[in-house]
C-alpha cells in the first residue's frame, strides 16, 4: 500500500513577471510556490467495475495569494501536482475560455508529478476553478499491488490533494451497490449507504490534506471457478482443490503452480504421509476480512485454506504446511507457526521459488513475548504478532540446525503417532492422546537427538513461571539419568515415566527415592539367591515396574528374602552323614525332592509352595535320628515281642505232645 509521503505535492512558482508603467518588461523572477499559490480540493473516487477502473475527479481551486506592486504584476501560469502512481488517461478541464493542458513531468513509483498548464494566468489575489480528472487503472502482475480493480474486488489507495500547510481540501469515495467495503489502512470515517444502495466514503473537511491516506478494499460476491492441483507427496497422489474468482485466473494459475511443486517438497522434508482429511482440500481465494486479517488461515476441521488475493508464495506454501502442522501433530500456536513457516521456506528453496520470509527486526524486537504467550488469533497486538511470526521461524530454524533433518523427522513421527518421550528402558511403545505440546516437544527432542534444547527453550518459549519448570526438569532429569542406570535391565516404573513426560517432577523425583529402596531390596535378593543357588523369580521386577507406590514391591522382596531364608534353614540342616538310625528316620521322607520343589517354586514366584517345601525337608532332617531311634525301639520291641510269642508257642507245643504221649502210654498199660 502506497501512503503518502512528505513533499508529495509539488507547486512551483511560476513564471513571474512585473511591469512598471510605461516601462519595459522588467527582468523574470522565480518566486516560491507555497503559500504563493494554494490549492485546495474537492476529490471524488467512483468506482466502475464495468470499466474496470476507478475514475478520480478532482475540483481544484487555486489562488494567487500575490499582492501587485506599482511596478509588478504577478500572475501563475502552469503547476505542479502530484498524484498517485499508476495514473493515466487525464484531463483539465474549466468553465472559463481557453483550454487547459496536462501532462506527466515525472513518474516515479511513489506518485507521478504532473503539469497543469492553465487556460489563462492566474492573477495576484484571484482565484481559479479547474477540475483534474484521471483514471486509475489494474496494472495485473504481483499479487501484492495495490491497485486491482475488477468485479470481485476492488482494491486502491486514496490521496488528498492540496498545497502544502493548506487546509480544506476533502475526499469521497463511491462504491457501486453490493460491494463490502473495508479500510485495510489509514482512516476515514465510516460509510454511509445512498438511497441506491451505493457506499459513500466523505473524509469531510481535512486540517491537514497531506497526511490523509487511506487503503480501501471492496468486495462482493461472486462466482469462484474450481480448478484443481494434482501432486505425489511421500509416494501418495493427492488432489487440491484450487477456487478463485472467476475474474482472477492469474491467481488460480499461480497457487497451482506453487502448490503442484511445493507439495511434493514439503511432505519429503517433513517426511510424513498426506494426512487424512473427510474430504479433498480446498484453496480458496480471500479478502483479508474473510481471513482474519490475516494473509492466509487454515481450517482443518473444513479442510479448507483461504488465502488472501494479495498473499505471495511463502504464505501460500505456509499455509500449506499447515496441512500437517494443523493443531493435531503439535498443539501449541507457535510451534505449528514456526514449523509452517521453517517448512515452507525449505519447500520455497527445493522448488527454486523466490520467496521474502519474515524478518526479526530491531523494531519488531522491542514487541517481543515469550512464544507461549502466544494465544489465539486476535489476542495480541500486531506488533507482538508479527515478532512472534518473525521470532518463531527464527527458533524453528535453530531447532532444524541441532536436530538436523533426521532428527526433525524422527520427532514428527513419533509425534504423529502418539508416541511420547520416556519409553519403556527395555523397549515397547506407549500410546499418549493428544497433541505434543511445548514440554513434551522439548522432550521429544532432545531424546531423538541426544542434544540439549532447553537453551532455546528459555531464550525464545519461556515465561517466568516455565522458567521455574525448567530449572526443575534439569535437576530431575539428572536423578532419571542415574536411576536409569540403576534400573540395569528393568524398566523404569510407569508412575515415574508418566511424571516425568508430565513434567511433575516433584513427584517423579519422590517416586525414584521409594524406588531406589526397591532397588535395593533387589540386590539383598539377587545376592541372597544366588549364595542359596535360587533362581530369583520376576515378580518382584514385575511389582516394580507396575507399582505406583511400590508397597506391593517392598512387600515381595521381603515375602521373596523370607522364602530364601526357609530354603537356606532347610539346606543348613542337611547332614553332613547318615546313620543307620538317620537312614531309618527318613523312610517314607523325601526331603531332597522337597528342596527341588521349593526351588523350583520360588523360581516361579510360588513363595508360599517353596516355603511349605523347605520347611518339609527341614522337618524331616531335623526329626530322621529322633524318628530313627523311634522306630529302632519299635522294630525292637516288636522283635522281642515276637521272640516271646514264639517261644511261648514252642513250650505249648512241646508241652502238648508231652501229654498226648503220656495219654497214649496210659492207654497202653493193661496188656
Amino acid at each position: 500500500m502506497t501512503a503518502p509521503r512528505l513533499g508529495r505535492v509539488v507547486l512551483a512558482a511560476l513564471l513571474a513577471l512585473g511591469s512598471l508603467a510605461g516601462a519595459g518588461p522588467a527582468p523574470q523572477v522565480v518566486r516560491a510556490a507555497t503559500p504563493d499559490l494554494t490549492i485546495v480540493s474537492a476529490a471524488r473516487y467512483d468506482v466502475q467495475p464495468a470499466q474496470k477502473r476507478v475514475r478520480v475527479t478532482v475540483d481544484l481551486t487555486l489562488t494567487n495569494r500575490l499582492r501587485d506592486t506599482t511596478t509588478k504584476r504577478y500572475f501563475f501560469d502552469h503547476a505542479f501536482l502530484a498524484v498517485l502512481p499508476g495514473a493515466s488517461n487525464y484531463d483539465l478541464s474549466w468553465a472559463g475560455s481557453g483550454r487547459p493542458t496536462v501532462g506527466v513531468a515525472r513518474r516515479t513509483a511513489s506518485y507521478t508529478l504532473l503539469r497543469l498548464n492553465l487556460a489563462r494566468d492566474l492573477s495576484a489575489g484571484r482565484s481559479a476553478r479547474y477540475r483534474l480528472s484521471f483514471d486509475l487503472r489494474d496494472p495485473g502482475g504481483k499479487p501484492t499491488r495495490d491497485l486491482r480493480i475488477g468485479d470481485t474486488l476492488v482494491s486502491f489507495p486514496v490521496w488528498a490533494f492540496a498545497s502544502d500547510d493548506t487546509s480544506g481540501s476533502s475526499v469521497t469515495v463511491v462504491f457501486p451497490k453490493g460491494y463490502q467495503v473495508a479500510v485495510e489502512a489509514g482512516r476515514i470515517p465510516s460509510p454511509t449507504l445512498s438511497s441506491d444502495g451505493r457506499t459513500v466514503f466523505n473524509s469531510g473537511i481535512l486540517a491537514k490534506p497531506l497526511d490523509f491516506f487511506a487503503y480501501l478494499v471492496g468486495d462482493r460476491p461472486g462466482a469462484y471457478r474450481e480448478t484443481s492441483v494434482a501432486a505425489t507427496v511421500v509416494g501418495r497422489d493427492v488432489s487440491v482443490t484450487v477456487r478463485a474468482w472467476s475474474d482472477d485466473s492469474a491467481w488460480a494459475q499461480r497457487i497451482r503452480r506453487v502448490l503442484g511443486v511445493g507439495l511434493p517438497a514439503l511432505g519429503e522434508r517433513i517426511g510424513l504421509e498426506w494426512p487424512d482429511y473427510d474430504k479433498p482440500l480446498v484453496v480458496t481465494e480471500a479478502v483479508s476480512r474473510s481471513t482474519g486479517g490475516y494473509a492466509g488461515i487454515f481450517d482443518p476441521s473444513a479442510g479448507e485454506v483461504a488465502i488472501a488475493y494479495y498473499a505471495d508464495d511463502f504464505v501460500v506454501l505456509h499455509e500449506a504446511a499447515h496441512t500437517w502442522f494443523n493443531g493435531s501433530l503439535l498443539a501449541d500456536r507457535w510451534s505449528n507457526e514456526a514449523f509452517a513457516s521453517y517448512y515452507g521456506e525449505l519447500a520455497a528453496a527445493d522448488a527454486k521459488l523466490k520467496i521474502t520470509t519474515d524478518k526479526l527486526t530491531d523494531a519488531l524486537k522491542k514487541s517481543r513475548i515469550p512464544l507461549n504467550d502466544w494465544g489465539d488469533v486476535g489476542t495480541l497486538d500486531v506488533a507482538q504478532e508479527d515478532y512472534a511470526y518473525a521470532a518463531g521461524l527464527v527458533l524453528a530454524r535453530e531447532i532444524g540446525k541441532r536436530a538436523g533433518e533426521r532428527g526433525l523427522r524422527s520427532v514428527w513421527a513419533d509425534a504423529a503417532d502418539r508416541i511420547s518421550a520416556y519409553q519403556p528402558t527395555g523397549g515397547g511403545e506407549e500410546i499418549v492422546g493428544g497433541p505434543v505440546d511445548w514440554r513434551a516437544l522439548l522432550d521429544l527432542l532432545e531424546e531423538h537427538t541426544g542434544k540439549p534444547f532447553d537453551d532455546l527453550w528459555r531464550t525464545w518459549v519461556a515465561r517466568p513461571e516455565d522458567v521455574l519448570l525448567l530449572d526443575a526438569r534439569t535437576k530431575a532429569r539428572a536423578r532419571y539419568a542415574e536411576f536409569v542406570k540403576a534400573v540395569a535391565g528393568w524398566h523404569v516404573p510407569l508412575s515415574i515415566r508418566d511424571a516425568m513426560r508430565a513434567w511433575r517432577f516433584d513427584e517423579g523425583t519422590a517416586l525414584m527415592e521409594s524406588a531406589t529402596d526397591v532397588l535395593d531390596l533387589r540386590a539383598r535378593v539377587e545376592t541372597a539367591a544366588a549364595d542359596a543357588g535360587l533362581t530369583a523369580p520376576v515378580a518382584l521386577r514385575e511389582a516394580f515396574e507396575d507399582d505406583d507406590g511400590f508397597d506391593d514391591a517392598v512387600a515381595e522382596g521381603g515375602a521373596e528374602l523370607q522364602a530364601i531364608d526357609h530354603y537356606t534353614t532347610a539346606v543348613g540342616h542337611r547332614p553332613a552323614g547318615s546313620t543307620p538310625l538317620m537312614q531309618l528316620g527318613l523312610v517314607g521322607q523325601t526331603p531332597e525332592a522337597d528342596l527341588a520343589l521349593a526351588r523350583d517354586a520360588f523360581s516361579r514366584g510360588d513363595l508360599a509352595s517353596s516355603a511349605e517345601a523347605a520347611d518339609e525337608a527341614t522337618a524331616a532332617w531335623l526329626n530322621a535320628e529322633p524318628s530313627g531311634q523311634g522306630r529302632a525301639f519299635s522294630i525292637a520291641s516288636i522283635v522281642i515281642a515276637v521272640s516271646f510269642f514264639l517261644a511261648l508257642v514252642l513250650v505249648t507245643i512241646r508241652r502238648g505232645r508231652r501229654r498226648r504221649q503220656n495219654r497214649m502210654q496210659a492207654h497202653r498199660l493193661p496188656e
